[in-house]
């Protein structure tokens, strides 16, 4: 479970720490509604060399797996980054012209989502140059250089792929979550073929038994498919699936279980090659619970199929790593929250029989990333929360993670853009976010992944998933209310977390406002709200605007003809967050799935379409991009003439483009079709 970066504001109080830091070019590039920034990753010249050499080795595993990410996301998705990426890189015509310039921000932006659907809304890219332009510039290089299936001509590759570059009602989005028509047909993702939603829900069903305390994650790591009308899975392992990029992350963590920094570490490492090998979920699931217990090692990662947003019913994981270490003095804080877990737990505004009774193994830190990949890579979570299934977190506990250095970077590339002066309504709102956002921000990241995942719990014989395509906004919205009503709690102050009982506001007004208003950025007009994380943070924005309407609790105000939110009661809004907890708490303990269904609907996904223009135009203003990825940093080992390793350097002058040339061309080991 993650926490998505919101749309950051101009924050202040950013961290410096020295003149050379000042220097850091943390902006590389902007395009489409997209800025590349690159992050830094202080201390890791004071590793040791064999943590170091463990990152490096780690690295390369993640990096990898790029190509599994983007089978999954469509099955044409490779086919068309490779011959875009030929044409790019081979075409001898005029690149200055309009068609070729676009095809080139099309690239970006294929490089960026890993696939031709935008990474967070899934709709389908609008390619702003022609049929004709593509065709000629595919022809006139050489075919051996183009993506061919066998005995395939360059003009039937065109013919082939043309259709789902440019055709819009051709796989439109690549995950669709409009109530009442079939999810899995009209979902343009890699995970099933030949499938029918009623058919892939009916199949998982027959699988799970409502007695098994301890149930696999299933679906997790496989495609379903109709093979001569047969349903089937087929698994991505060690010769299965995606064999060939797996050899290779196999290759690598082989490398990094001889460098482990402990036993326990070490253990992690051959599990997790154990499950890759065999694709049993029950070595996952040991896997898992290795991890969550090793709370010793300085180094940590996340290599595997992990989150489930890509899948329209939740199931199917993406695949993803992030290389890390943990930022020993930031850490202080968390270790502060997960040290009273139990309180806030037995505090909770929840019913008394959906909470944990003893809360278990709940660590928490914040970490500085190494490297990103898969689905983590460019656009990135801020906060992590992990493992995913509940008997998991029940019975072992979880990891919490807060990545300090991404934090770090968007605060330090947002700094000053002029986007509080636009949407906040006065100065004395102004002045509260630029005491108390950044610090607040953090905090409600940590008590959402910390402890907002983990607490409460399902009710016995509730399946897991029985809040199906509903599920991860009802989750997420969940997480986001349990760190939104505590991050107001006195107790923070009392633990010295916070210096102000008024801090939290700052948290309340940036938070409502996005959900009210300015995240609708993020969406074209016409659309409606269809990624879990903006779902969750409208309906929550909505529902509070909504229940406190009577007493003018928040309200939507013009001032210069403008729309501002405006909180008159702080207090009254975390009551609503609590009010709103409990019942997403029940709907979860449950498994009410009409519940869910019901809050989603209603509050979730429609957008008022004047509003909607008004904060488009006015955010057009600003020049700025509503989505934030990064470039990562390159590292190269050292060696002696004995081949010894000796050093292990890290750089971050490579480009956007270099870096996702280079990628294609040193981790690109699928095939272009997979079957």
């Amino acid at each position: 479970m993650t926490v998505a970066a919101t749309l950051l504001t101009s924050c202040g109080g950013s961290k410096t720490t020295t003149a050379e830091a000042d220097k850091f070019d943390y902006t590389v590039e902007q395009f489409a509604d997209l800025q590349i920034l690159r992050y830094k990753v202080p201390g890791f010249e004071e590793l040791t060399l064999k943590q170091k050499e463990l990152i490096y080795y780690l690295t390369e595993a993640a990096l990898e797996g790029r190509d599994i990410l983007f089978d999954q996301n469509g099955k044409y998705n490779l086919r068309i980054r490779r011959m875009l990426e030929a044409v790019y890189t081979n075409y001898q015509g005029d690149k200055t012209t309009p068609d070729f310039k676009n095809m080139e921000v099309y690239l970006k932006r294929v490089w960026f989502s890993n696939g031709i659907h935008h990474h967070y809304g899934t709709e389908k890219f609008v390619p702003n140059f022609s049929q004709e332009f593509l065709k000629q510039a595919v022809l006139g290089i050489d075919a051996q250089l183009l993506p061919l299936a066998e005995e395939q001509t360059a003009e039937q590759l065109c013919a082939e792929l043309f259709p789902v570059i440019f055709d819009p009602t051709v796989m439109p989005k690549r995950v669709n979550q409009a109530d009442g028509e079939d999810l899995v047909l009209t979902s343009a993702c890699n995970y099933y073929d030949g499938v029918t939603q009623k058919e892939a829900e009916s199949f998982y069903s027959a699988l799970k038994d409502p007695k098994d305390e301890t149930p696999v994650s299933y679906g997790l790591n496989s495609r379903l498919v109709k093979e001569n009308g047969k349903l089937e899975e087929k698994v991505w392992k060690v010769g299965g699936l995606y064999t060939q990029a797996i050899e290779k992350i196999v290759y690598w963590l082989k490398k990094a279980e001889g460098v482990a920094e402990n036993e326990a570490q070490k253990a992690v490492i051959t599990k997790l090659i154990q499950f890759y090998e065999t694709g049993n979920l029950k070595d996952f699931d040991e896997y898992a619970i290795l991890w969550v217990k090793d709370l010793d090692s300085r180094i940590d990662f996340v290599n595997g199929f992990t989150e489930s947003y890509g899948d329209p019913l939740g199931m199917k994981a993406s695949w993803e790593s992030l290389v890390n270490f943990k930022d020993l003095e930031s850490t202080h804080r968390t270790e502060i929250i997960s040290s009273n877990a139990q309180w806030f737990e037995d505090h909770s505004p929840v019913d008394k029989s959906f909470k944990k009774e003893k809360v278990k193994g709940v660590s928490a830190k914040v970490i500085t990333a190494a490297i990103l990949a898969g689905d983590l890579y460019p656009a990135t979570a801020i906060g992590i929360n992990l493992p995913n299934a509940n008997w998991i977190r029940a019975h072992h506990g979880s990891k919490s993670v807060t990545i300090g250095n991404i934090t770090d970077a968007y605060n330090k590339a947002a700094h000053g853009n002029g986007f509080n002066e636009e949407f906040v309504y006065s100065d004395a709102e102004i002045q509260l976010i630029d005491a108390y956002s950044d610090l607040t921000d953090e905090l409600h990241t940590d008590l959402h992944e910390c402890l907002g995942h983990g607490s409460g719990k399902l009710l016995p014989g509730v399946d897991p998933d029985a809040l199906k395509a509903y599920g991860s906004t009802i989750e997420e919205a969940r997480a986001d209310l349990f760190g939104l009503y505590y991050v107001a709690d006195p107790k923070l102050v009392e633990l010295g977390l916070l210096s102000s009982p008024d801090a939290y506001k700052a948290q309340y007004y940036t938070y409502l406002m996005n959900g009210l208003m300015t995240q609708l950025v993020r969406i074209e007009p016409g659309n409606t709200v269809e990624e879990a994380h903006m779902r969750n943070r409208q309906l929550i924005a909505r529902w509070v605007f909504e229940k406190g309407a009577a007493d003018k609790v928040v309200e939507l105000v013009k001032k210069d003809g403008k729309t501002y939110v405006v909180i008159n009661d702080y207090q009254k809004v975390r009551e609503l967050f609590g009010e709103l907890l409990a019942e997403i708490q029940r709907i979860k303990s449950t498994g009410d799935f009409e519940g869910a269904r019901s809050l989603v609907e209603n509050y979730a996904v429609k957008v008022d379409p004047a509003l909607h223009a008004e904060v488009l135009e006015r955010y057009k203003k600003l020049n700025l991009a509503p989505y934030k990825g990064f470039v990562n940093p390159k590292y190269e080992l050292v060696t002696d003439e004995n081949g010894n390793v000796t050093d292990v350097t890290v750089s971050y002058d490579e480009g956007y483009v270099e870096q996702m040339l280079r990628y294609s061309t040193d981790y690109s080991p699928l095939p272009s079709i997979n079957n």
